[in-house]
């Protein structure tokens, strides 16, 4: 062969074609069809239950030196206590916008079909009693390249250990460091039972399988693979595998002697890494040297290098989502300030995501009007899709508690405050100064307010420069009405300061405002004007698509209809009622949403409106 580079060639393995059924598969799935007790005394209580436990027994067995890493997490999800809809949230949020490879939204396949009906794969599984969610991370995925065919070998292998046939969707994300592929799974086998996988094939038997199948694809890890993954692995700052290697190695009271690794065979390569790991977490307060080559590792090693792998994903989040303006970092935390009111921030949402893709907790990194750059972690299963990109929001943390607090805590029962039982204790307490109707709806408008403590408030969905020229009551309006207070003069607060200077030249040509010099007179009741006008115009619309006569609501009013929609303007977001020969538009609010098509009573009041739904009553903001 020629010596030439030009005649040198480098064999790339592709994606193998599925293998055809083994002897030892057809074994493991007539195994896991009988349930078949294999499994000696003494092991893990529960171990054993379900299919896959004996698949668990020999998937490890195949695995040899240099294995290929793979990252499998599991969430085992009871789906009445989730929510009815919590299948559909998980789905919308991991086929959302810009995981593609491309950044494009991502697309949902399953086992023979590259594009997955959701819809219809949520509609088959809301009887079931539970659902599987699986994150599979290979450490080399980029180089497996199609993860779409890995995933499907992966699941059909799992088939032949389980031994029946699954039913799942999966999507592939390529928008972090390392790609990975969310997997939904139906909680029922073939026979429309039940699916129980035992705990053992969850652990560790179905990431063999993974790691088996990598290895497949690009080969055994050579040595110099392994040496410089380890070597990256010694400065950094959060928990690595050389981490749980010196934590599984320690004796008694978590001390551990260099000599141990020298004389542990498939420690020795790694033996001057190891140590180097060791000196870094000295210089990082971790560990300390007793005496030359005696080291004792503290015990918040692991929870404070988790915790600050945490913190340095959350800063790579948010300088992305800053795209390289300087801005000061800081995490939200929800507290009070020294004076008692809680703490809050007000800015745009520069970007949003989830922290946890397998628990749907999302974030959203806030460019605020104090000039930083705040992420706040959001509640788990809030809707990411009602805080667009550009919307200007307020985050609120919790103030000191209120008289009104120790009164909803002493009327509690067992952690539950019921209003009629309120409303006759208040009768018979009877004061002459207070109707004991107007006690009760008090102490149901603080519970709202708790309710929202920590949460974020919308306070227009619209961009800054949308809201500078739109017929509407928007925030710019409040702000300058308040003067423009709290304002600074970097980032958001400076963008804020040129969108007013629009909004009051609007509002000057709309005969709203008048300009004198630098002041800006503005005209009485601006909000409840540009409020009525927006209103006008979109009940003028609705009117011509349905033929509904509009019939709009005054101050104080009770309406009764049927929920029909909901609209969002830039006055904020509406429920139309409809009472059969008009409609009316109200102030929506979260707690009738899942009311649509229901006869409802609100009584608008100021700007919000108090809803009657049966025996329940709440009050909008």
């Amino acid at each position: 062969m020629s010596r030439n580079d030009d005649d040198r060639f480098r064999v790339h393995p592709g994606a193998p074609k599925q293998r055809g059924d083994t002897f030892i598969n057809q074994v493991l799935r007539q195994a896991s069809k009988a349930g078949a007790k294999v499994a000696k005394a003494g092991g893990r209580p529960g171990s054993r239950l379900g299919r896959g436990h004996v698949a668990a027994r020999f998937t490890g067995a195949s695995q040899i030196a240099g294995s290929r890493r793979v990252t499998i997490k599991t969430r085992l999800v009871h789906l009445a206590k989730a929510g009815a809809r919590s299948t559909a949230t998980h789905l919308r949020y991991i086929e959302r916008e810009g995981v593609g490879r491309e950044g494009e939204p991502g697309k949902a396949y399953g086992p023979t079909t590259d594009d997955a009906d959701l819809a219809a794969f949520e509609e088959r599984g809301r009887e079931d009693r539970h659902q599987f969610r699986f994150i599979v991370s290979p450490e080399d995925a980029e180089q497996l390249d199609d993860l779409r065919t890995y995933t499907r070998h992966l699941m059909a292998r799992m088939e032949a250990d389980l031994g029946t046939r699954l039913e799942w969707v999966a999507v592939d994300h390529w928008n972090t460091d390392n790609p990975h592929t969310h997997i939904v799974l139906r909680g029922r086998d073939d026979t429309g039972k039940d699916l129980i996988i035992s705990r053992d094939y969850i652990s560790q038997g179905m990431r063999d399988r993974a790691s088996e199948l990598a290895a497949e694809w690009l080969g055994p890890r050579t040595e110099l693979e392994i040496q410089r993954t380890l070597a990256r692995e010694v400065d950094m700052e959060r928990w690595t595998s050389l981490d749980r290697t010196l934590q599984r190695e320690t004796t008694h009271g978590r001390v551990l002697s260099t000599e141990r690794l020298e004389a542990i065979p498939r420690l020795k390569c790694q033996r001057l890494l190891l140590i180097g790991r060791l000196q870094r977490l000295q210089r990082m307060g971790l560990t300390s040297e007793r005496q030359t080559g005696e080291w004792v590792i503290h015990a918040d090693a692991e929870a404070t290098l988790r915790a600050m792998g945490e913190r340095g994903d959350i800063i790579r989040t948010m300088q992305r989502a800053m795209s390289g303006q300087q801005h000061e970092l800081a995490v939200f935390q929800p507290g009070q300030n020294d004076d008692g009111s809680g703490r809050s921030i007000v800015g745009r949402v520069a970007g949003k995501g989830l922290a946890d893709e397998l628990y749907d907790k999302g974030y959203l990194i806030v460019d605020g009007t104090d000039g930083k750059a705040h992420y706040v972690a959001l509640p788990p299963r809030t809707e990411l899709e009602q805080y667009p990109t550009g919307a200007v929001v307020e985050v609120k943390g919790s103030a000191a508690p209120r008289s009104a607090d120790k009164t909803i805590a002493a009327l509690a029962v067992d952690g539950i405050y019921r209003a009629d039982q309120h409303l006759a204790v208040a009768k018979a307490q009877h004061n002459p100064e207070r109707d004991p109707r107007e006690v009760v709806e008090a102490h149901v408008r603080r519970l709202e307010a708790l309710r929202r403590a920590g949460l974020v408030e919308l306070k227009s969905h619209l961009p800054i420069e949308r809201q500078a020229r739109v017929i509407g009551a928007t925030w710019l309006d409040q702000q300058l009405i308040g003067g423009g207070k709290g304002l600074g003069e970097l980032g958001f607060s400076s963008k804020v300061k040129d969108a007013l200077q629009q909004r009051a030249d609007f509002l000057a040509e709309q005969g709203l405002a008048e300009k004198r010099g630098q002041r800006v007179i503005l005209a009485r009741n601006l909000l409840g004007t540009l409020r009525n006008r927006e209103l006008a115009q979109a009940a003028r619309d609705i009117a011509a698509e349905t033929g509904l006569e509009h019939r709009p609501v005054t101050d104080g009013q009770r309406v009764v209809g049927i929920f029909r929609r909901s609209i969002m303007l830039a006055s904020g977001r509406y429920a139309m009622l409809d009472d059969g020969m008009g409609f009316s538009l109200v102030p929506w609010r979260p707690v009738i949403e899942q009311r649509l098509g229901q006869q409802l009573a609100a009584t608008v009041r100021g700007g919000g409106a108090s809803w009657e739904i049966g025996r329940q009553r709440g009050v909008a903001p």
